[in-house]
């Protein structure tokens, strides 16, 4: 991988980048291709000396709020566009996290590298991943062409979804240009439920039961005490916590967060955190800040059915002391460990015993370029992603290695 972003030529128009594309195919010489790099620590190091970067094709393209869509060219900065959704009452519906802390970056995040990499935050669990909310796209494939999917509509059901598929796809298949994305009014006001001092088997099951209420619960986390204290809106319980969020109209909120903590009185009694400290709070879960965030160490996510979390991280709790906490009701198990191949074996392991997937979300460039990132997939499944692969990419010249060392 390239040393720096800022060395990588920086396309000013989508034609430009087109050609770039186009002349590395004809020489079949591999590119790795980003945004600001905000997220180059993520998964397998690029096998590419050289490299292009989407950070000059700024810039919103098309804001109708009365239509809830934004369109804006792929190196448009995360707070740029949160920012004009602000001014008139909106965000982005997929709460995008902003790991600059775990992966060490300084750099901005861009609306193309969240989009690549399908980065989604609590909310997800109410509202789906960061990729159900791509109303459309433009992208240059492997061979220099320009490609477009989806539109500007709500209502667009045309032709095959290259949406899902490039969403999450972290450059391997297209570089994405502009993005499309339905946006949604802000709530006026959040608050959130804390359940104080449950393990985390009976915490998941409150998680349970504040999701399948008629509250419409937007998050649902359970943080140990160590995970708890990390977060200074969450420091004073002292205890592990339990937490379900509640957004919408303040009457609203405040009649369902008194309904839920009556419903869940069988859990034990309830704090309250108020608009303020919810949202300091849920920012901290969003960006996995409850995390020990030792540079040495290396970090997974593991993605499990809500009631195989806490066994998850019991077990590896167990093998290497992990520091852990649970999203998206217990379904996604965040760890921090030892940045060893012995480790990553116990996550693996553990993961197929809860009947989930894993990702080594980072770790040191020797760990992450030696061991599998993200679970190997069936023959069959492998073979229908060589052949996408090869129809959008047939020189391969588009970020190898960054998802699979064949890839």
């Amino acid at each position: 991988m390239p040393d720096s972003v800022t060395q990588a030529p920086q396309p000013l128009n989508e034609a430009e980048l087109a050609s770039m594309v186009a002349e590395a195919c004809a020489t079949r010489a591999p590119v790795w291709v980003c945004g600001n790099g905000s997220k180059s620590e993520m998964l397998r190091p690029v096998q590419a000396s050289r490299s292009i970067s989407t950070a000059e094709l700024r810039g919103v393209t098309l804001y109708s709020p009365t239509e809830l869509i934004l369109s804006a060219r792929a190196g448009t900065p995360m707070a740029e566009i949160e920012a004009t959704l602000a001014e008139r009452g909106q965000h982005v519906i997929a709460e995008p996290p902003d790991f600059s802390h775990l992966l060490g970056s300084s750099k901005a995040q861009t609306i193309g590298g969240v989009v690549s990499t399908n980065l989604s935050g609590p909310r997800r669990i109410a509202w789906g991943a960061m990729r159900d909310h791509v109303m459309g796209l433009r992208a240059v494939n492997g061979h220099g062409e320009v490609i477009r999917a989806g539109g500007r509509v709500l209502k667009n059901v045309t032709g095959l979804d290259l949406c899902k598929l490039l969403s999450g796809a972290h450059g391997t298949l297209a570089v994405i240009t502009e993005v499309t994305i339905k946006v949604l009014p802000a709530p006026e006001r959040q608050a959130t439920l804390v359940l104080p001092g449950l393990d985390p088997t009976r915490g998941v099951a409150a998680l349970s039961a504040a999701l399948g209420s008629p509250y419409a619960v937007s998050a649902a986390a359970y943080l140990p005490r160590e995970a708890a204290r990390r977060l200074p809106a969450l420091a004073w319980v002292d205890r592990s916590v339990t937490l379900a969020r509640i957004e919408d109209f303040t009457a609203s909120v405040l009649y369902r967060t008194d309904r839920l903590r009556a419903d869940l009185a069988a859990f034990g009694p309830a704090e309250i955190l108020d608009d303020g400290a919810s949202r300091a709070a849920w920012a901290g879960v969003r960006d996995a800040v409850p995390l020990p965030s030792a540079p040495e160490q290396a970090i997974w996510r593991i993605s499990v059915r809500p009631s195989a979390g806490p066994a998850v991280a019991a077990r590896l709790q167990q093998a290497f002391g992990a520091g852990w906490f649970l999203d998206w009701g217990g379904g996604l198990v965040w760890i921090a460990g030892p940045a060893t191949e012995a480790a990553h074996a116990e996550v693996e392991n553990a993961a197929r015993a809860g009947g989930g997937t894993w990702t080594l979300f980072r770790g040191p460039l020797a760990l992450r370029a030696t061991v599998d990132v993200i679970p190997p997939e069936p023959n069959a499944l492998a073979a229908i992603a060589a052949r996408v692969k090869s129809a959008f990419d047939p020189a391969g010249i588009l970020n190898p290695g960054r998802m699979r060392a064949s890839l």
